[in-house]
């Protein structure tokens, strides 16, 4: 399996594989409805512009999975990470997400955050065992806490902004 840097090619694959994600949460308790707005894939020119868009290719050498991510001053957001559904439980989202969490260090970032539902197993675990913490509401940074705001909002409860420092 290949990470790579998203081409303007791969931009019409990311909504098909965030779409296919969503499926993990049938299981849940997390009400589909939220989930199944994408964003379009037009949605990813800023970060595909910016080189903080990732593609993780399967046998086929097609996007399986993508990370794209908004850079701040020393900071990486992860904005959306999605395995395609079929493909999940392989290893290739820790992949993915080393192979950003390393270019994130060279880059000189000091940390990479992200908001997560705190208790599914591919979300705030998945995350801790990666090296991520739940940031203590009084370290919180206004943009996460506008963030988490907003997706309560949209009944995406039990959401969380977590960070991993660098």
């Amino acid at each position: 399996m290949i990470v790579r840097l998203a081409t303007e090619a791969d931009l019409p694959r990311l909504p098909e594989i965030e779409l296919s994600a969503v499926d993990a949460f049938l299981t849940t308790s997390i009400p589909p409805g939220p989930l199944s707005t994408v964003t379009p894939a037009e949605g990813w020119r800023d970060a595909l512009e910016h080189g903080t868009l990732w593609v993780i290719d399967g046998q086929q050498g097609t996007p399986v999975g993508f990370l794209g991510a908004h850079r701040d001053r020393g900071e990486l957001h992860i904005l959306e990470f999605d395995v395609e559904v079929g493909h999940q439980g392989k290893g290739l989202g820790r992949l993915l997400l080393n192979h950003v969490i390393a270019w994130a260090r060279a880059e000189g970032l000091s940390e990479v955050t992200l908001t997560t539902f705190r208790s599914i197993a591919w979300n705030g675990p998945f995350y801790g065992k990666m090296g991520f913490v739940e940031i203590p509401d009084a370290d919180m940074p206004r943009h996460l806490a506008d963030t988490l705001k907003a997706e309560r909002a949209r009944n995406l409860e039990e959401r969380c902004a977590m960070w991993l420092i660098l």
